[in-house]
């Protein structure tokens, strides 16, 4: 009880330099557009947030997931066929693409969530194969071809997403809601318990919460964030594909959350930004990109074990200390 008065008494007197830091983020891509290529910096916001929604269920409650492609990418299939083929507002189709990603969650968590370790990650695998067969069979996906010119529509009827900095905005904008999602459950005793789980699921049960209830609704939540990622995504690009739903996209995203530091706020947001900007630099190169994620994937456990953001953080207290 100590321990957690003084971790929210240090957190309240940090709390001006926080907001600070994130006045000046969002002041950074407000003005972002003007200096780099608005698309560029759309993707990396759609792979920061699904990267963030990872997080939540691995950081946070300490379980790996092998297919969180499936609500990425099945979000995108979703919003995709709505806006298309029943003409539906982007804006609905988003919200189709969140739902039904949650639906998956619900299911695929449902079965996972029995099992731990690496057998709950095989599960979650198994199942996500599974999805993509479905995805290469079903009719409305259109095979490998995909759902290809998507209409990006009018916001609420009338502002064009057609236009790069009204679309930029829109991703800013919903990119900005996942985030304080993410943080307002971590941030709640329902994330505190999620911690607890993680920290130690036996001490948890023996408390008496319902351990399979919490990581079911955390594997729930964190469907529906990476779907809204990956419906945002379909969107911005105006296609959805069969690469949104294979293992290779959910590896990527394990990548982006273990290279910016798992189980931190702005850690995914980090290394969702670096994997990008890598895999941008190198797609005009003769150097394959899986070579590159592979030996940075390889660098980061071997040297950067927490994550950057996780290793600057775990220094500051040796650095306050010496002082």
């Amino acid at each position: 009880m100590t321990d957690l008065t003084l971790s929210r008494e240090s957190a309240g007197a940090a709390g001006p330099l926080q907001w600070a830091l994130l006045a000046l983020a969002i002041a950074a891509l407000l003005a972002a557009p003007f200096v780099v290529y608005p698309i560029f910096l759309m993707k990396i916001l759609c792979f920061a947030l699904f990267a963030c929604a990872f997080n939540l269920l691995l950081g946070y409650t300490g379980l790996l997931s092998f297919g969180h492609a499936t609500f990425f990418g099945g979000a995108a299939y979703f919003a995709a066929h709505a806006v298309k083929v029943w003409h539906w507002p982007p804006e609905a189709g988003i919200l189709l693409g969140v739902a039904g990603a949650a639906v998956l969650g619900l299911v695929m968590g449902f079965f996972a969530i029995r099992r731990q370790g690496i057998y709950f990650a095989m599960i979650t695998l198994a199942l996500a194969q599974m999805f993509y067969f479905f995805c290469v069979q079903a009719p409305f996906t259109h095979g490998e071809d995909g759902i290809q010119g998507v209409p990006r529509g009018e916001l609420l009827g009338f502002i064009s997403l057609h236009e790069p900095l009204n679309m930029y905005y829109f991703v800013v904008a919903v990119f900005l809601i996942g985030v304080f999602a993410v943080w307002r459950i971590v941030n709640s005793p329902f994330g505190m318990i999620l911690r607890s789980i993680r920290e130690n699921e036996g001490r948890a049960v023996s408390l008496g919460y319902s351990v399979a209830n919490y990581k079911l609704a955390a594997f729930v939540m964190s469907a529906a964030l990476a779907g809204l990622a990956g419906a945002l995504k379909a969107i911005v690009f105006q296609f959805a594909t069969l690469t949104d739903v294979t293992w290779q996209m959910s590896g990527e995203v394990i990548l982006m959350t273990l290279l910016g530091g798992i189980g931190t706020m702005i850690g995914p947001i980090v290394g969702a930004t670096l994997v990008v900007a890598l895999q941008n630099t190198l797609a005009t190169s003769g150097f394959p990109v899986t070579i590159a994620t592979g030996l940075i994937f390889m660098a980061c456990v071997l040297v950067f074990r927490r994550g950057i953001v996780g290793e600057i953080l775990a220094r500051l207290p040796e650095r306050h200390s010496k002082q």
